[in-house]
């Protein structure tokens, strides 16, 4: 994400990049790590931008800690919905080592629906080249190569985009960052017509 952190940044905004131990921790441990996280930063508002998993934790972090500051929220390639790509690779003898305990969670819980009257923008991806077509050859159309757009829809979402760029490639894509410092700014992405 730090294409994304310097482009908003140069945009104006107060960035700071947090990682996780996607393997090695639960997703609710997780989740609660970064609401901890950005209850420390003692901020009136924090908008949220996360890639894939990092989506998904946003989302866990803000269903625990509906008291966090409000803020937007962008998800780009979070496959929100479930991932055919992860459920396939899990049944693999080297595949769930290879998840880790946070995607396998995600899997298996109810989706939330409720962050706390956020406003949530979803980005997708429609070239499908990457290694979830390997794992997944039936993997619906359109992906990204690893999610598929109906994987990233969430309900209540107030806007969404569908880019040409692969699941990957939105981590140092100028058109992503465009589209999340659009968001983040005004509340909507920019679409062309």
């Amino acid at each position: 994400m730090e294409y994304h952190r310097r482009h908003l940044a140069r945009a104006g905004f107060d960035v700071i990049s947090y990682s996780y131990p996607s393997v090695r921790l639960s997703l609710a441990e997780n989740a609660d790590d970064l609401a901890q996280f950005a209850r420390d930063l003692a901020a009136p508002c924090i908008h949220w931008v996360g890639h894939s998993l990092g989506g998904i934790v946003i989302l866990c972090a803000l269903t625990r800690a509906p008291q966090l500051p409000p803020g937007r929220v962008v998800l780009a390639g979070t496959p929100y919905r479930g991932s055919r790509a992860a459920e396939i690779l899990e049944r693999q003898a080297f595949g769930a080592p290879l998840l880790g305990h946070s995607v396998r969670e995600w899997l298996a819980a109810p989706k939330p629906a409720d962050f706390g009257g956020r406003e949530i923008g979803v980005i997708a991806g429609s070239i499908g080249v990457g290694l979830g077509r390997v794992v997944a050859p039936g993997l619906p159309q359109p992906n990204d190569g690893t999610v598929a757009v109906e994987e990233t829809m969430v309900p209540g979402a107030r806007d969404n985009i569908v880019l040409p760029i692969t699941h990957t490639g939105m981590l140092a894509s100028r058109a992503v960052a465009r589209q999340i410092e659009a968001f983040l700014r005004d509340g909507y992405f920019e679409h062309t017509r």
